[in-house]
């Protein structure tokens, strides 16, 4: 798996349900601040387009012409104020974001839990705090490992004339890198002065601009099931990247399927109920049928957004005959890769393995049999031979 996308957010959003919903991976679910103490790692899935549906006969790894890709996902600990300064599981919290690509921030969108995730009474809380809280937590942590020793790094960085190069390698630990760095520096137009005389303010704006383009979010509004229709509206009118989601929804349809009472797709909006199910069952069933017949549940449709339109992947097929889509040993489009867009033939090679990326002497597009060199660039969907010297180490 080459993605990782952490589940983030303050206690009782429903983070950990939607985790489970995701991953069917058996987490502690409860009512009280901290349920989630070490990040909890599990498998989900991306959903695609497979493409054997153009063929006559379906690959077997696939479900009725749809792929499901691995992902990881990472539960981490709830968030509270002043994280950046430890408190509460700040420290675990913040560490367990490093090496995700993208954060689902999920939140209550009910307003059912104050900002440091206690049960209310009443739906009483304002979401839109949860939102900003989530954005200036991780600008402040990104900000206070650069000003970690700054008046020295800031000295070192006019002495080597690279002030991108030298925050890049404070912050190596968070996958920042050093192009990403010269992007959010120069929208900030902070290379005008010294970096000696940037001030505090400085470093956190230019946290901020990091935390953007590195660490992008995308808001899950979670309990849309008993949210109010204005919450929903006014956060997708405030922020970009937003998805209405109920993890509960999610997980009881899950656990249905996983129990032979009904035949659910996770994304559809329909799914069919077993003849085994009793009628309390079935009514139950209908309401929830009646609940996701227009958008879903909301969780399939969020993990697909953080990877493809946010990070922007895409699905490639690496096979061994062209001709059969297949590998040696017949199995019809055994792999599915995700890549970056932009991302060369040369480039899957190397994905594929070390040896046949070192090895790589040209690759064939298997719909077209079109021979390809090692920069032409894939598109999502690609269904790619690599042909490869064996001698290379």
């Amino acid at each position: 798996m080459s993605v990782s996308i952490a589940l983030a957010g303050k206690p009782n959003t429903g983070k950990s349900t939607f985790f489970k919903a995701a991953t069917l991976v058996d987490v502690e679910i409860a009512n009280y601040p901290f349920t989630t103490i070490s990040a909890n790692r599990g498998v989900s899935h991306v959903r695609v387009p497979c493409p054997c549906a153009q063929r006559s006969a379906r690959c077997g790894h696939c479900v009725d012409g749809i792929r499901f890709v691995p992902i990881e996902l990472v539960d981490v600990a709830g968030l509270v104020p002043e994280a950046h300064k430890g408190r509460g599981l700040g420290n675990a919290f913040l560490d367990n974001l490093r090496q995700s690509e993208a954060i689902i921030n999920v939140i209550d969108a009910s307003g059912g839990t104050d900002i440091e995730g206690n049960v209310l009474g009443t739906a009483s809380h304002d979401p839109m705090e949860d939102v900003i809280l989530l954005e200036s937590e991780i600008a402040l942590w990104i900000a206070g490992i650069i000003e970690k020793n700054w008046h020295r790094l800031a000295k070192k960085a006019q002495l080597e004339r690279n002030v991108a190069h030298v925050i890049a390698t404070q912050l190596a630990g968070l996958n920042i890198g050093e192009n990403q760095v010269k992007t959010a520096a120069l929208k900030l137009k902070l290379f005008e002065r010294p970096a000696d005389n940037w001030e505090s303010e400085d470093i956190v704006n230019l946290s901020q601009e990091l935390r953007r383009i590195a660490k992008p979010i995308i808001i899950a509004t979670n309990k849309r099931d008993v949210a109010s229709p204005q919450n929903l509206e006014r956060i997708e009118d405030v922020c970009q990247d937003v998805v209405a989601t109920s993890g509960a929804a999610e997980l009881a349809l899950r656990l249905a399927h996983q129990k032979g009472l009904v035949n659910y797709v996770p994304g559809n909006t329909r799914f069919v109920v077993a003849a085994r199910s009793n009628q309390q069952q079935r009514n139950a069933l209908e309401r929830l049928q009646k609940f996701i017949e227009a958008d879903g549940t909301g969780v399939q449709t969020c993990l697909n957004k953080a990877v493809f339109d946010v990070l922007r992947y895409i699905v490639v097929y690496p096979v061994e005959d062209e001709h059969q889509w297949s590998d040696k040993e017949g199995r019809v489009l055994p792999d599915a890769f995700l890549i970056k867009e932009g991302e060369n033939a040369k480039d899957l090679a190397f994905k594929v393995h070390s040896d046949i990326g070192r090895g790589f002497i040209y690759a064939v597009d298997a719909r077209t049999k079109k021979r390809l060199g090692e920069h032409h660039v894939l598109q999502n969907g690609d269904i790619i031979k690599i042909v490869a010297s064996s001698r290379a180490k």
